[in-house]
């Protein structure tokens, strides 16, 4: 594993261990508000480039949405996909570094 991607898994981590996220297995994602994330992967240098909200119809909550950062430290790309669940207050994010996902350790 690259060292941005240790970094954030351990950064992660601690948000699992503080009840901030969870780790879904099966599903292979985080579940968290994914405000959360985008604040794990600016505080490792991920500057964004690309941010995009789904929502499904006008004035309604996002349903979705996508984040992508360069850190022009390392030139690595960060990126977040995140799905809000239906009668759910956070989403399953997935969450990769330069295309590799990162996953619960």
């Amino acid at each position: 594993m690259g060292g941005a991607r240790v970094t954030i898994s351990s950064a992660l981590a601690d948000l699992r261990e503080a009840g901030v996220i969870e780790w879904a297995a099966q599903e292979r994602g985080w579940v968290a508000r994914p405000d959360e994330i985008l604040r794990v992967l600016a505080g490792e240098g991920f500057e964004e480039y690309k941010h995009e909200v789904t929502r499904s119809g006008r004035g309604q909550r996002a349903t979705g949405g996508l984040w992508q950062g360069l850190n022009s430290r390392t030139g690595a790309v960060g990126s977040a996909v995140w799905v809000l669940r239906e009668n759910a207050d956070r989403a399953l994010v997935f969450v990769e570094v330069d295309g590799e996902p990162v996953n619960s350790r």
